[in-house]
């Protein structure tokens, strides 16, 4: 079920044509009530709109979004979002793209296999799959600006609590050590069972920026922050 449109960010360009917005996130896990910040990647090739991690957006933001361009592309590449992506696949009519394996709102098809080596929705872009994860997991390299990765729940950069976050949720993670630079979860590896090896396949990619859908984007030194956070597991 769709999201309501939870208070965001404006849209900000991190890089030529790729933008980002800062939402709210509301869910429950046992019976627990957690809110904290998610984010939506937008990647503009003429005047069509690609979004990675759908964040449903206001009445402004959707204006803010119709003025970057046509949205034409929805991409998941998380199996633990995409709750918003039927609100804009049927808004704006667009295809969807996504990984094998993973279950869409509305008994929803793939317009688009996301596969290694096969046809993307951006140029000069790849997909990266966790071939381990008990859940479809991947991530969008883009080899512009010295390699971007785009990733969804496999690494976050939630290096303090935002002002998305319940005082509440803000506790727990702190408590659950869940804020760090380019970090990844053990609570997310053990509920996907990702080995070890798959991280180390990161490794042949080359990248300097991090865009994820949790927390700010980390520039410049990615790839040796990954490398740090990969020795760790």
């Amino acid at each position: 079920m769709s999201s309501p449109a939870w208070p965001h960010s404006e849209i900000t360009e991190i890089f030529p044509n790729i933008f980002m917005v800062m939402g709210t996130n509301i869910t429950s896990c046992s019976n627990v009530e957690l809110q904290h910040s998610r984010n939506m990647i937008m990647l503009r090739d003429g005047d069509q709109l690609s979004l990675i991690n759908t964040v449903r957006l206001t009445d402004a933001g959707l204006a803010a979004l119709d003025a970057l361009g046509k949205v034409s592309n929805v991409i998941r590449i998380g199996a633990f979002h995409g709750r918003d992506d039927a609100f804009y696949l049927e808004r704006y009519d667009a295809k969807l793209w996504a990984l094998a394996g993973m279950q869409h709102e509305n008994n929803r098809v793939a317009d688009f296999l996301l596969q290694p080596n096969d046809k993307m929705p951006w140029p000069n872009s790849s997909i990266f799959i966790f071939e381990t994860s008990a859940f479809p997991e991947g991530i969008l390299h883009i080899a512009d600006e010295g390699g971007i990765l785009i990733t969804c729940d496999s690494i976050k950069n939630w290096v303090k609590p935002d002002r998305f976050f319940s005082t509440e949720t803000a506790k727990l993670y702190e408590e659950q050590g869940l804020f760090g630079v380019a970090s990844i979860a053990k609570v997310w590896l053990e509920a996907c069972q990702v080995k070890p090896a798959d991280f180390d396949r990161l490794k042949f990619l080359k990248f300097n920026h991090l865009l994820s859908a949790h927390g700010a984007p980390l520039m410049d030194i990615a790839d040796k922050k990954i490398a740090e956070a990969i020795s760790g597991l």
